[in-house]
């Protein structure tokens, strides 16, 4: 295998969060006695970090003011760090390719827009925080994906060059974010990517799983 790192986005790639991700959301526009949201929607919203999935669950027809987002992120971020892993699920094959992954010794770290508050706890509560030697999360870096320093710093922290960092996501800003990076990207179609499905000639390969993204890695 060509690769000697390996960097994995987190909602939508490992873990199916929007359960969690809703409930925050269900609850914070309560608080702030707004319309509710579906989950449908939610879905749809997750992509950019924290506080896009606050303006988003916000926005009508217009922008919410400043004071009306400090409240709403004060908010969520109470009722998320609540609810975080409780409904969390695992996305198909994702248990077994971790695994397989760890098993073939090379450093793996996840890469996401998630804050560390957050990031490190879901990490625990669903049994995968050792797999990684490093985590970079939305705020470990002063720019998020698909600005290429997290993934980045997360290959300076694996001890190896962006060329020879192998990224897996879900999304176009995963691809973006490879892209800028000088890493190759392998894409996942079932997680989120703001409700659009992946398009497979932006990555250089669509791949089932995480097993399947493995067998490629190892012929590519």
């Amino acid at each position: 295998m060509k690769f000697r790192s390996i960097t994995f986005d987190l909602d939508g790639t490992l873990l199916d969060t929007v359960g969690d991700l809703a409930e925050a959301c269900r609850l914070m526009l309560i608080d702030l006695d707004q319309a509710p949201r579906s989950e449908t929607e939610i879905r749809h919203f997750v992509g950019r970090g924290m506080a896009v999935l606050v303006e988003r669950c916000l926005t009508r027809d217009s922008a919410p003011d400043a004071e009306l987002m400090a409240r709403g992120i004060a908010a969520f971020q109470r009722h998320y760090a609540a609810v975080n892993g409780h409904r969390t699920e695992f996305f198909p094959g994702v248990r077994e390719g971790l695994a397989a992954w760890h098993a073939t010794g090379l450093p793996l770290a996840v890469v996401t827009n998630k804050p560390a508050a957050f990031t490190e706890p879901l990490l625990e509560r669903t049994g995968i925080a050792h797999y990684f030697q490093a985590v970079v999360s939305g705020d470990t870096t002063p720019h998020r994906k698909p600005h290429p320093a997290p993934l980045l710093h997360a290959c300076a922290a694996l001890g190896s060059a962006p060329a020879d960092n192998l990224h897996i996501g879900d999304s176009k800003h995963d691809i973006e974010t490879a892209r800028n990076a000088g890493s190759m990207v392998y894409c996942v179609p079932y997680g989120y990517n703001e409700g659009e499905p992946v398009n497979a000639a932006d990555c250089d390969a669509l791949v089932a799983d995480l097993g399947v993204a493995l067998r490629l890695a190892y012929s590519a």
